[in-house]
Parts: C-alpha cells; sequence; structure tokens
C-alpha cells in the first residue's frame, strides 16, 4: 500500500456534481423520460467500444449549475463493463486539480478502476474511484463508482476552486 499522505492537507477540492449517469439495456426508454417528458437538452453522443458504452449526453443548468445527465446503454449487453448494472451507474465530481487529487487519494489507500486518468465523454480528463476495495488499496465507492473530473477554469472560477491546471 502506498505511504499516506498528510491527512489534513488535501490539495484538492471537490467542487460539485458534474454528472450523474444512468444506464438501462435500451437507452431509448431514458430519452423518452428525460428528453422528451422531462425536457432535458440532448447535447450530443458518444461510443466506446472499449468501454461497451453507447450514451447520450443531456443537461439540466447552465453555466457553472450545468449538470450531465449521461443516458447509457451497452454496446453488448454481456460484456463488461456492464454501463447498465445498477442503472444508476456512477456520480461525476468536479475537482479543481485533477492530478494532486489522484496523488493525494492514492497515498490514503483509494482504489482506483484501471486505464488512469484519460479524457472522458465530454472531453475533460477523468479517473474513476473503484467501487470494490482490494487488499492494496482498502478504501473505494463502497458499491458507487466515482468519476472524478477535471474542472475547466472556468468552472474552478466559479466554484471557488483553489487551483486551475
Amino acid at each position: 500500500m502506498a505511504q499516506a499522505a498528510d491527512p489534513g492537507v488535501r490539495p484538492f477540492r471537490v467542487l460539485g456534481v458534474q454528472q450523474i449517469a444512468i444506464g438501462s439495456a435500451d437507452k431509448t426508454r431514458l430519452r423518452r423520460l428525460w428528453i422528451d417528458l422531462l425536457g432535458l437538452a440532448l447535447e450530443g453522443s458518444y461510443r466506446s467500444e472499449r468501454e461497451n458504452v453507447d450514451e447520450d449526453i443531456a443537461s439540466v443548468g447552465h453555466g457553472a449549475a450545468r449538470c450531465e445527465i449521461d443516458l447509457m446503454q451497452p454496446i453488448d449487453p454481456q460484456g463488461r463493463p456492464a454501463v447498465h448494472e445498477p442503472a444508476l451507474n456512477h456520480i461525476g465530481l468536479w475537482v479543481d486539480d485533477l492530478r494532486a487529487a489522484v496523488q493525494w487519494l492514492a497515498a490514503q489507500g483509494v482504489r482506483f478502476a484501471p486505464g488512469g486518468i484519460r479524457r472522458g465523454a465530454a472531453g475533460h480528463d477523468v479517473i474513476f474511484i473503484h467501487p470494490r476495495p482490494s487488499a492494496e488499496a482498502p478504501l473505494c465507492g463502497e458499491g458507487v463508482l466515482i468519476e472524478l473530473v477535471q474542472a475547466p477554469p472556468h468552472i474552478v472560477a466559479a466554484l471557488g476552486g483553489s487551483s486551475a491546471p
């Protein structure tokens, strides 16, 4: 396990909710509710064979209060990851300094999902906190996949973050 850093000196801030990802075997029903009936704006789509996901990106709110609602279905229902199980797939949190967050959290014993920091569907750098622990990294999302998302400078400024990489 990594050497624990001083837990009192956190080098990053969680600024707010960036996204909520909802999965289903068929996103058509999700679109009917979230876009057709609730009126969220459909902003785009994202498809990744590697991530086994076909998603529509909707949003609610404006500016720093904007939140994505990602409506996802698996490309292969038998494949992994199973983006439709559980139906509330993951939550995304804006952070003001993603690299500092990853380094510090790893030193605290947080387990991250494979893949490291990478470009996410919305174009921001992301990393996922694993929903389950391991012997080497006993801290996790306790059943929830948590996506940490590098906030762009205007979000950092609007939400009062300490730094903007």
